[in-house]
């Protein structure tokens, strides 16, 4: 199976226009455009997830003024989608058809492809003690790492092929809970990347 994206090359900067975060403040948030194809026989659905290995695991030191975070710091992974029940006759999502731009407090009922679930991204944690934008974040929403991060952040798009039609995860799901029910499920899986810093002198991994 392989995975695709019009909307970024592999490996390469992913643009303002997908991302929460700029530095002048936000982005366009749209969801990127994904294909795929070469999809194995029997599958029933898909799941399609989106993780940011790269986040610091100290969130105290995120926009701190005077510290830049060293590319050696401890990293962890910060989930920006999670869908489920994507049918299996689905071979892209438009560019902009599940987000477009940003929801303060986040989607309640994001849009996507019919008959699709989409879960919590880490957005929902990660500005909860934020009056302003505190809430449910369900469905993409997009790059916003650290303006004084000197590492680059990567953010992979996973998608699996499964042979069930409906996946068993809770009506609130998490990236975390998508790993976990995919196992024994998995026919095949496909990945795609892009990267993206707001730092001026961020350095790849």
């Amino acid at each position: 199976m392989r995975l695709h994206s019009d909307s970024f090359e592999q490996g390469q900067p992913i643009a303002a226009t997908f991302a929460v975060g700029t530095p002048d403040g936000f982005g366009g948030n749209r969801n990127p455009h994904l294909a795929w194809d070469d999809v194995p026989a029997g599958t029933r659905s898909f799941a399609l997830l989106c993780l940011d290995p790269d986040a610091p695991t100290d969130a105290s030191l995120a926009g701190k003024a005077g510290v830049e975070i060293p590319v050696e710091h401890p990293r962890g992974t910060f989930a920006h989608w999670a869908v489920v029940d994507l049918p299996a006759d689905l071979r892209d999502i438009a560019e902009g058809s599940a987000s477009d731009g940003v929801t303060r407090g986040g989607k309640r009922t994001p849009p996507g492809p019919d008959g699709a679930r989409q879960g919590l991204n880490d957005y929902t944690g990660w500005f909860a003690g934020d009056a302003d934008l505190a809430g449910d974040w369900f469905g993409y929403d997009g790059p916003y790492p650290p303006p004084n991060d000197l590492r680059t952040h990567r953010y992979f798009f996973r998608l699996f092929a499964l042979d069930v039609a409906t996946l068993d995860v809770p009506e609130r799901f998490t990236a975390g809970d998508v790993l976990r029910a995919v196992q024994g499920h998995v026919l095949a899986e496909a990945t795609t990347w892009g990267s993206y810093a707001l730092h001026p002198k961020a350095a790849a991994v």
